[in-house]
């Protein structure tokens, strides 16, 4: 069992995913120290040559060389008789480097050398893993799906690593099978059992957020920025944008000519519907954004409940609201306002004659001679002019007014 048997036998080390050439001499190295510490005692005395190129390594031991019978110890001293075996020139007090093979260790510990020397590359691998990915965090990644489980999908990258994309994160309509080829974003990086764990994520808005990087130039440039994604993966999103460039229509330029920017992320999201509006710091506006296609007619917010009332006319609702409920869910996402809808019903106009049970019939009859019809046309007019036009009494007027009024309250 000589050194080079040793070394082949880890000759994949060389080319280890993850692990540099001077981390791999290192703990090479210390592995074998460890041993020359276990056998002599000490490690101080020896040198240890690695070409990793080769996959090859050498362990030499320095000893001083003195008189016969005067040796003490014999790991760093070496009688003349001994060293003159060796080479007939040396001299008392010179120093003697000896190649120590590794058969000398015995059997047993160079087995231990090699489990040893397995952990600590694992470790390191595993270690170097973890720090790969976790600066990866919200980055899109490229891989194969490997095995489809019912709780998980296990993805390879392009160095076989082993990437998880559980069923919480998939998009409710995916169907992968094994060898398709997945894009996701590295959602988080842990630590189970001393092993990296990659969680790998589709249904996060910074997904989305990453594709529309990638599709849309504008965005890569910033000349665009999103400045807020709101999603119910597979169904439905909101991204709002802005330009910093006002010759930049945001909207326009992440939809692409005939939508032929968009078209690709919502092909990726399994036909998500997506929803991109111009963000301002305008709550009412961009609350009145965030709802379309629906017109509103009025909104009242309460600032500090964080609450809108939004009126529409009873045709604008059913678009406010969206099938299943999720506009106004994604609407009140995207602006942090709880959103009620109201329907803007117009009160209907009473005719005058409806009255006559407590108006006199004179009174209602001096009315439409003024052109005055309905309850609405009186009340549009003010009680001067009333009283004016009519003839009749100021007081009469006033409680005329009042009837009319308390039809409406």
């Amino acid at each position: 069992m000589d050194n080079l048997n040793l070394i082949s036998n880890f000759a994949e080390f060389k080319e280890l995913k993850n692990i540099d050439k001077s981390t791999m001499i290192g703990v090479l190295e210390d592995v074998f120290r460890h041993l020359l510490i276990k056998t002599y005692e000490t490690d101080e005395n020896f040198d240890i040559i690695i070409n990793a190129d080769k996959g090859d390594l050498e362990i030499w031991r320095n000893r001083i060389i003195v008189e016969d019978g005067q040796v003490e110890n014999p790991n760093q001293q070496i009688s003349i008789s001994d060293a003159r075996k060796l080479d007939e020139t040396y001299e008392v007090g010179e120093e003697v480097a000896d190649e120590i093979k590794l058969d000398s260790f015995g059997r047993r510990a160079v087995l231990s050398l090699r489990q040893n020397l397995a952990s600590r590359i694992l470790d390191l691998e595993k270690a170097n893993l973890f720090e790969k990915y976790s600066e990866r965090v919200g980055e899109i990644i490229t891989g194969e799906v490997y095995q489809v489980w019912k709780k998980e999908i296990l993805v390879l990258d392009d160095e076989d690593n082993e990437l998880i994309l559980p069923k919480s994160e998939q998009i409710p309509s995916d169907f992968f099978r094994k060898g398709d080829t997945i894009r996701a974003i590295v959602s988080k990086v842990e630590m189970r059992n001393n092993s990296p764990v990659i969680i790998l994520s589709r249904t996060a808005p910074e997904f989305l957020e990453r594709l529309f990087e990638q599709e849309v130039p504008e965005i890569f440039d910033g000349l665009i920025t999103i400045k807020k994604i709101v999603r119910i993966p597979g169904e439905r999103a909101k991204v709002a944008v802005e330009s910093y460039d006002e010759r930049i229509d945001p909207v326009g330029a992440c939809v692409g000519m005939k939508g032929s920017r968009i078209y690709s992320i919502v092909k990726e999201l399994r036909n998500e519907n997506i929803d991109v509006v111009n963000w301002t710091a305008n709550t009412q506006l961009l609350i009145q954004r965030a709802l379309n296609p629906a017109k509103i007619s009025s909104i009242t917010i309460d600032e500090e409940k964080k609450t809108a009332s939004v009126y529409l006319k009873p045709s604008e609702v059913s678009l406010a609201i969206g099938k299943g409920g999720l506009n106004i869910r994604l609407a009140s996402m995207l602006t942090g306002y709880d959103i009620d809808v109201y329907r803007d019903v117009e009160e209907e106009d009473v005719d005058l004659q409806e009255f006559s049970d407590e108006i006199d019939q004179w009174i209602i009859d001096a009315l439409k001679g003024i052109g005055c019809d309905t309850a609405k046309s009186v009340l549009e007019i003010s009680p001067d002019d009333l009283v004016r036009r009519t003839d009749l009494e100021e007081e009469t007027i006033r409680e005329v007014i009042s009837i009319l009024k308390s039809e409406f309250e």
